[in-house]
């Protein structure tokens, strides 16, 4: 029982991230069944099923909290336009701004400042 919540929790995930995106939802909700199927004769009490859930599990959360779209906006070189949502995670960036916090090398990604 405890997979098929994790399976749904998985494509309500991927329907949720990938919405307006018909091509990428269609291969994610293909890619969620297959991995589902490829495990479903699996004995229940085979440790590996509660590792796949949760995996599946985690799956869900970073879909839902941390992947966001972006669309190019029309007649601008640059700039997107990015869907963010209720449950998409939002921070204060505190950790990185603390001292010694940070990329090695200082700057954004590693580049020098």
């Amino acid at each position: 029982m405890a997979a098929v919540v994790a399976y749904r929790n998985l494509m309500r995930a991927a329907r949720l991230a990938f919405q307006g995106d018909a091509p990428i939802l269609v291969a994610a909700q293909s890619r969620i069944r297959g991995e589902f199927r490829s495990k479903q004769s699996l004995d229940p009490k085979d440790s590996s099923v509660n590792e796949g859930i949760e995996h599946a599990t985690q799956v869900a959360k970073v879909l839902r909290e941390n992947v966001v779209q972006g669309k190019k906006m029309d007649g601008e070189e640059a700039k997107y336009k990015l869907r963010i949502h209720e449950h998409t995670e939002r921070g204060d960036n505190e950790s990185i701004k603390m001292t010694g916090a940070g990329v090695a090398g200082g700057g954004c990604c590693g580049g020098s400042k």
